[in-house]
Formats: structure tokens, sequence, C-alpha cells
């Protein structure tokens, strides 16, 4: 599986790597939804895959936002997916739910979808210097819509969670794996020997006891596809609201999906805009 956004790199039938890869931003839009479809789907139902890696070859940039250049309809024109929610939600459920364990590195900025994506996956580990996640969307008077409303309370507590998304900040790699936001974070130079250990090692475990005992833990763990639902919808409604164009349209005017100081100090930048 290659092409637009996502590279596949097979380590061993059981060890796969999907490496995110649209210079210059890794920017997520509608374009990239076929790419993830076509990827959830070889986890679902590959019956020797036991463990993926999420990894970006951008450097500095995981995922960032959502691609707010394309056309509304392209997003809006989308049908649901298997689980019956909107295509992206659809998409982060089946990979919370795939018969495989899912790691993401973060090495860079995993801002709103990056983000979301990190937080439907089993496991997440940050690099220390380099890695910045947030849910950025509120300081630009947007709604979240890929879950993190359903997922951050379950990872921090409802008081971190609301800090993460109503502060619309940046969080380092450090104060992640403090709140929670992350399994553990590493200093940089160490953070690929350990992913890649600990997919190693998962992956010469019996597939059908990682698969019983994940779903175990879902149960425990997951939230309810009602929970996720009205996110999407909220996402959508909010990007219509003229307070959210105006935002947007500002950070627009600053640089917003080009390279340069926006995309890489987002969280100060939704900070400014308002004042």
């Amino acid at each position: 599986m290659s092409g637009n956004f996502i590279h596949l790199e097979r380590r061993s039938a059981a060890y796969w790597r999907v490496i995110f890869d649209c210079p210059p931003l890794n920017i997520f839009g509608p374009e990239s939804i076929p790419p993830l479809r076509e990827m959830v789907e070889a986890l679902e139902t590959d019956q020797e895959v036991k463990v993926v890696v999420f990894d970006s070859a951008i450097d500095g940039f995981f995922i960032t936002h959502y691609n707010f250049l394309a056309d509304p309809e392209d997003t809006l024109g989308l049908p649901p997916g298997p689980t019956g929610l909107q295509q992206l939600p659809d998409l982060l459920v089946r990979i919370s739910r795939a018969p495989v364990v899912s790691i993401t590195k973060i090495r860079g900025r995993a801002t709103g979808v990056g983000s979301e994506l990190a937080l439907a996956s089993d496991m997440r580990f940050a690099s220390r210097e380099k890695a910045v996640l947030s849910q950025w969307e509120v300081g630009a008077g947007l709604v979240p819509g890929g879950g993190p409303m359903a997922r951050l309370p379950r990872l921090m507590g409802r008081g971190r969670a609301l800090e993460v998304l109503l502060g619309a900040d940046d969080v380092d790699g450090e104060l992640a794996e403090r709140y929670g936001y992350v399994n553990r974070s590493f200093p940089d130079a160490e953070l690929d020997a350990f992913v890649d250990a600990l997919a190693t090692r998962i992956a010469t475990f019996d597939r059908q006891a990682l698969v019983e005992t994940k779903t175990l833990v879902n149960v425990a763990s997951l939230p309810a596809d009602s929970d996720i639902a009205p996110e999407w919808d909220a996402f959508l409604s909010s990007l219509k609201r003229p307070a959210a164009q105006d935002r947007i349209r500002k950070l627009m005017d600053l640089g917003f999906h080009k390279p340069g100081d926006v995309e890489t100090q987002l969280g100060h930048f939704v900070g400014q805009i308002g004042l």
C-alpha cells in the first residue's frame, strides 16, 4: 500500500509501520480518507499482522490539522462508514477496535487530527524534545470533531482534559507524559529504539492472546459510538459559524497552512487572534 499520504512498510508479516508522508506539513483532508480507509481495512482483515506503528516521514510534523482549504462539500459529502459514524470518526473507532496492537510514535506536531489519531491508538510514545500535541480547535472557534472529548477524560481526568481542550495550547512531550496524554516520553535519541523493541516483542506473541486481551480492555475503556458521534456534527456546524470563519481567516492571513511560525507555534497564535 502506498500513494498519497500513506506508505506501508512491512517489517515482517506481524509488524507493520504506517508512515504518513504528505509534505510539507502532513495536513489531513478529505483526500486523505481513501488511503487511511484502505490501511484500516488491511489491519482489520490481514490474518498475520499483530502490531502496527504509526509514524511520520515529515520532519517536525506527525499529522497536523484538517485541510481548511479543501472544498467543504468534499467533507460534507462523505458517506458514513461501516460503524454508522462519518468517515473520519469511523476510521478512528475502527483503529481502536482493530484486532491489531496500534502504537503511535510522535516526533513533531500531533495537532487536531494528529492528536485524535494518536488518542485512537492503543499506545502513544513521544519525543521529549520534539513532540507537540494539541487540540487547538476551540482557539479558532471550532469544536474538535475526531473524538477527543470522549477519549481525553478517560486518559487524564476531566480537569486536565478541559485544560487541553479549552486552553487550546501546545503540550510538549514531557507534560503530555505527566498528564497521561501519552504513555511515556523519551529523549529523542531513544524513542525509535524503544518503540521498535516494543513492537518487535509484541509481534512475537500469540495473536489470539493479543486480540482477546485487547478486546477485553476495550470493553472497560473505549467510549461508545454514541459518545463520539456528536463530535463530528459539532465540528461541521462550528465550521460554518461566523466566529470560526473570522478566526480561521485571521490565521490564514498570518500564514496558516504554510510552513512557518503559525504552523510550528499554533497554540501561541490561536491565543493571539482574539486579542
